[in-house]
């Protein structure tokens, strides 16, 4: 017997279902993508970036990682971004973390995990930049929720800084960039209210929280 053989007829049961919606819906998709949309987000497996925005296969354009970081010497994520912003030519890119995240809590701790540590250490320059706020919360889950949304929101500056956005912006080529929160315990997306499409509004973006 074929090993994951459940997996396989998950799939086939999938792709029977949209073909009965739409017949020429993978004649379709084979053909050209054309997504409006990049999600820059966690690698978490409860956090699916299609399914949670009512999305197609198509319809957007994916990169993950561990607490959604955009770290400017990460050349996967870069090329991601490159792609999305100059082929693609997606219209908004959304960097999506999530409350209780592993990475975020590993991060504010003092044990050590090998390897991630140096991964995680993009996440404690966020605690820096914060400190004095943060350690002001004495719940540690409401602690951990609130350096999530922060760490959201230093993602999103750090793709306006890129010089991919920036070249973007400067061609007049428009792009919005978005920080947004998911709560697994409910299902349901929280908009952090930070959105950029311009210098100018990059410019005008004060610290998170203040």
């Amino acid at each position: 017997m074929r090993i994951l053989k459940n997996l396989f007829d998950n799939n086939k049961r999938w792709a029977d279902e949209l073909k009965q919606r739409d017949p020429d819906f993978f004649a379709k998709q084979s053909e050209l993508q054309n997504p409006d949309y990049l999600w820059i987000g966690c690698s978490d497996s409860r956090v699916p970036a299609s399914e949670i925005i009512g999305l197609l296969p198509g319809d957007l354009f994916v990169h993950r990682n561990i607490a959604n970081l955009v770290i400017h010497t990460d050349m996967n994520c870069l090329s991601v971004l490159q792609y999305a912003v100059y082929v693609l030519r997606v219209k908004h890119i959304i960097v999506c973390g999530h409350y209780g995240c592993g990475g975020v809590r590993a991060a504010l701790g003092d044990d050590e995990f090998g390897l991630i540590d140096n991964w995680l250490l993009n996440i404690r320059h966020v605690y820096d930049r914060y400190k004095a706020d943060l350690d002001r919360i004495t719940d540690t889950r409401e602690k951990v929720n609130r350096m999530c949304e922060l760490n959201v929101v230093e993602q999103v500056r750090n793709v306006c800084q890129t010089t991919i956005v920036q070249r973007a912006w400067k061609s007049g080529q428009k792009l919005a960039v978005h920080g947004w929160i998911y709560n697994i315990g409910d299902g349901m997306l929280t908009d952090l209210d930070v959105c950029i499409a311009s210098p100018g509004d990059f410019a005008r973006v004060p610290l998170f929280g203040t």
